[in-house]
C-alpha cells in the first residue's frame, strides 16, 4: 500500500511539474530580446565605456605595392592597416606608436604578405607633441637603424606617419631629430 502511495505521489509530482513547465515556457509571453547587431557607434561607445579602443597599425604588403611590370614602388600604396585593441589612455597616440614599433604581426597577417622591419634595435619613441594639427614625434636612434636605402626608409617613415594620422587633430607628422630616415 505504501508503495502505491509513493508511486502515486511521484507521478502526480511529475504531472504537476510538467504542467508548470508547459505554462511557463510555452503559454506565458516571453520578453522580447533585441538581437539586432550593434552599430559601429554603439560598439565604439561600449568599448570606450570599458576602456578599450580599436586602433590601426600600418604595416607593409609588398604585393600591393607593385606596378604593372611587378616592380616594387616603395610607396604608401603598400601600407596595410592591421587592427588592434588597446586600453584607452591620455597618451593614446604615443601608446599606439609604441605598439607599431614592436612590430608584432600575427601569423595570418604574415601569411597574407604583410611585413615590417620593426622592431629596430635601440630605436625608441622619446616624446610626442601635438600643436596646431602637427604631431611632432621625437625618437632616439643611437645605432642609426633608420638609415639605409630610400625604399626601406620611406616605408619605415610611412608606417609611422599613417599610424599617427588616424587620430583626430593629426594632419601632419614631423620627426625629430631630422637625421632620421635618411637614405
Amino acid at each position: 500500500m505504501k508503495k502505491r502511495v509513493i508511486v502515486f505521489l511521484v507521478l502526480g509530482g511529475l504531472l504537476v511539474g510538467g504542467l508548470v513547465y508547459w505554462l511557463v515556457l510555452w503559454q506565458v509571453p516571453q520578453k522580447q530580446i533585441d538581437q539586432t547587431p550593434a552599430t559601429n557607434q554603439q560598439q565604439s561607445e561600449l568599448e570606450e565605456s570599458i576602456g578599450i579602443k580599436n586602433i590601426h597599425l600600418f604595416y607593409y604588403a609588398q604585393g600591393q605595392d607593385e606596378d604593372e611590370n611587378g616592380n616594387i614602388q616603395c610607396s604608401r600604396q603598400g601600407l596595410v592597416p592591421v587592427e588592434r585593441q588597446i586600453a584607452t589612455s591620455q597618451t593614446l597616440i604615443q601608446d599606439t606608436i609604441q605598439i607599431l614599433l614592436q612590430g608584432k604581426l600575427m601569423q595570418e597577417e604574415k601569411n597574407a604578405g604583410i611585413s615590417t622591419e620593426y622592431p629596430l634595435e635601440g630605436f625608441m619613441l622619446v616624446n610626442t607633441a601635438l600643436q596646431d594639427d602637427v604631431l611632432t614625434l621625437e625618437f632616439a636612434d643611437p645605432q642609426n637603424k633608420t638609415v639605409g636605402g630610400s625604399c626601406r626608409v620611406g616605408i619605415l617613415w610611412f608606417q609611422i606617419e599613417q599610424t599617427a594620422k588616424q587620430f583626430e587633430g593629426v594632419n601632419q607628422v614631423r620627426f625629430t631629430p631630422e637625421d632620421l630616415f635618411q637614405p
